[in-house]
């Protein structure tokens, strides 16, 4: 298939476009790079999540009829965060559409899921000399089954692992406690602000241990959480999305037709 001739809609999370807007340029590089075409609304804004996760999903419908108006007509809908991703999957309804509905849910892809199940892509060349640890969220893990939890007896897989071994120059460490949840959570770092730091330093006390110089990750939510553990601190350990470290000195790929 010639992704070229598909309309492949951007959706960039509100936290993202705000904090850290070059993880939503990465995303848009990379996309068009691995020979995609990508329109971004520009009236697109937040999935409604935070409100969801505070119990309050009535009141989400507006996101939810604002998001199906800006991305319905797409073939794909591509998003660098796996929590914004998962909601909409579970959660996207617009009453008077119900079907319409069920079926652009289905159309949605968290970045590293749409490269590798759609695109097909398992080698991307791109150089990244550098020790990086991968954050796991809970999210993509358990959500989007992104990589198999490491608590299960069965094969294990990681799809973000799968890019980021091909990436030239850069060594994943190898960390004690791989798919343990950073205590982010969205709002239960408010309700539970005590809790959710310490799981917090618990997650980079394992990278640093394994002297880690970025932590990498498909949500940059957790990575938030994580960079401001880490700044507080006074650590040298920086974060950096997956999607910028792909697109690190990236070349015009071809995707298999």
């Amino acid at each position: 298939m010639n992704y070229s001739d598909l309309k492949i809609g951007l959706f960039i999370p509100c936290y993202v476009d705000q904090f850290y807007p070059q993880v939503g340029i990465a995303t848009l590089e990379l996309l068009e790079k691995l020979g995609c075409t990508v329109t971004f609304p520009l009236s697109q804004t937040c999935c409604g999540q935070p409100m969801a996760n505070s119990g309050f999903e009535h009141l989400t419908k507006d996101c939810d009829r604002l998001f199906f108006n800006q991305f319905a007509d797409c073939d794909y809908v591509v998003s660098p965060s796996g929590s914004c991703v998962l909601h909409i999957k579970d959660h996207l309804k617009v009453e008077e559409k119900p079907d319409e509905s069920k079926v652009l849910r289905k159309k949605v892809y968290e970045l590293v899921e749409f490269i590798v199940d759609v695109l097909k892509v398992d080698f991307i060349e791109a150089e990244f000399p550098h020790r990086v640890g991968l954050h796991q969220g809970c999210h993509g893990q358990r959500g989007l089954h992104l990589s198999q939890m490491s608590e299960l007896n069965a094969a294990p897989f990681s799809k973000p692992v799968s890019l980021l071994k091909n990436v030239k120059g850069l060594e994943l460490v190898n960390l004690d406690r791989a798919d343990e949840c950073c205590g982010f959570g969205g709002t239960f770092c408010v309700s539970e602000e005590a809790v959710s730091v310490k799981m917090g330093k618990d997650r980079v006390s394992d990278h640093i241990r394994h002297h880690a110089e970025y932590i990498t990750g498909s949500d940059m939510s957790c990575l938030l959480h994580l960079e401001g553990i880490l700044k507080r601190s006074k650590s040298n350990v920086q974060v950096k999305h997956i999607a910028e470290i792909l697109n690190s000195a990236i070349k015009q790929i071809p995707v298999p037709a």
